[in-house]
């Protein structure tokens, strides 16, 4: 069992910064891809980036390329998601989730473990 917690969001104006931290305990994270998900109130839960058990490989929904930056680090059984350049179109509440599989996920059906999600919003 994995549990996720999620920090770091808040209010922040648009073209604004935030981190987002995401600390598992339960299990370790070596062999797991990770992911951020996000959902506006009204809508699904859409896939924003993920990362490979390694670290080597992420993979970026096309709205946050070049803004958002997935990382992680396994000694500390934590990855991030640092936003650069936010817009109001971010604003969500923001889930970390972890996969049993090494590879790059991005539907939500390949997360077997989730956090509770954390508020971002982005005022214009």
């Amino acid at each position: 069992q994995v549990q996720l917690v999620e920090s770091g969001g808040g209010l922040v104006q648009a073209g604004g910064s935030l981190r987002l931290s995401c600390a598992a305990s339960g299990r370790t994270l070596r062999r797991c891809a990770m992911g951020w998900f996000r959902q506006a109130p009204g809508k699904e839960r859409q896939f924003v980036a993920s990362i490979s058990d390694s670290g080597d490989s992420t993979y970026y929904t096309d709205s946050v390329k070049g803004r958002f930056t997935m990382s992680r680090d396994n000694a500390k059984n934590t990855v991030y998601l640092q936003m650069n350049s936010l817009k109001p179109e971010d604003t969500a509440v923001y889930y970390c989730a972890a996969a049993s599989r090494m590879l790059i996920a991005v539907v939500t059906g390949a997360y077997d473990y989730w956090g509770q999600g954390t508020q971002v919003t982005v005022s214009s």
